[in-house]
């Protein structure tokens, strides 16, 4: 994992990573704890909210929620394109996580409330981690107001769901299959043969100068996590190929190492 750590020293940019072996314990980080902007992968600890206030019984997978035209924002995901029509919880939820889906989030955002999610972070021990605003909000983006987050509280919730700590079981394993249909895997997860990338749960996050990418990582050498955030890039295609050729070394230090 050094070699991740010299390489990232010599990239454009500020970087941090964190990287835990979820069975031996064993890990390796650098600026673990440095806020960066969290950019869609504040989508994790948003998911993991949602699917809380299901589970605390404050509504149901199932209850419908109409998304009119003022509601659509545009970035990714593909929401914006319908027409106006009712969604349930659950396909927003899915919306957010496999597509990115910037309407979507937002909407859920609006059902569990920001004050909400923040005090889940806080209850899952995430010292770094902020939700400021709606994910695509231009009025708060021109302010200079971000979403925060650090390679450590990603990995803090992969470890929650690993083991089940926050979330129940049942609810824990469903976001984990969701994140593995994660559409966008072309960051850490590049080089991974692809034969094995389905075993990947993941969540990437992109905006200008920003490249992020957050995974749980189940193979026959075990179960790792793996989270690579990144800030003053000079242009997304440096960011992706730095974030690609990181998740290369990793997966070879796991091939030759565990």
């Amino acid at each position: 994992m050094k070699e991740i750590k010299r390489y990232l020293e010599s990239r454009i940019g500020t970087y941090s990573f964190f990287f835990e072996d979820l069975e031996s314990g064993f890990s390796y980080g650098y600026n673990e704890n440095v806020q960066m902007t969290s950019a869609g992968c504040m989508k994790l600890p948003i998911a993991v909210s949602v699917i809380k206030y299901i589970q605390d019984e404050k509504g149901s997978f199932l209850d419908r929620v109409k998304i009119e035209e003022e509601d659509k924002v545009y970035g990714t995901g593909i929401l914006h394109e319908f027409d106006n029509r009712e969604y349930t919880i659950f396909e927003l939820l899915v919306a957010m996580l496999i597509q990115s889906d910037n309407t979507a989030a937002n909407k859920l955002i609006e059902i569990v409330g920001i004050d909400n999610i923040n005090e889940d972070i806080i209850a899952q021990g995430l010292k770094n981690t902020k939700l400021n605003r709606k994910t695509s909000d231009e009025r708060a983006t021109s302010s200079g107001i971000e979403n925060i987050t650090s390679a450590l509280d990603l990995a803090r919730i992969w470890k929650h769901l690993y083991n089940s700590s926050y979330l129940n079981e049942k609810n824990s394993t469903m976001l984990i299959d969701i994140l593995q249909r994660q559409q966008m895997k072309n960051k850490l997860a590049l080089y991974i043969p692809d034969d094995l990338k389905f075993e990947i749960s993941s969540k990437t996050g992109d905006k200008s100068s920003v490249e992020n990418d957050t995974a749980l990582i189940h193979t026959q050498k075990g179960s790792f996590t793996f989270t690579v955030l990144s800030m003053g890039i000079p242009n997304s295609v440096y960011g992706t190929v730095t974030l690609a050729k990181c998740g290369k070394m990793m997966w070879d230090s796991i091939m030759n190492n565990f």
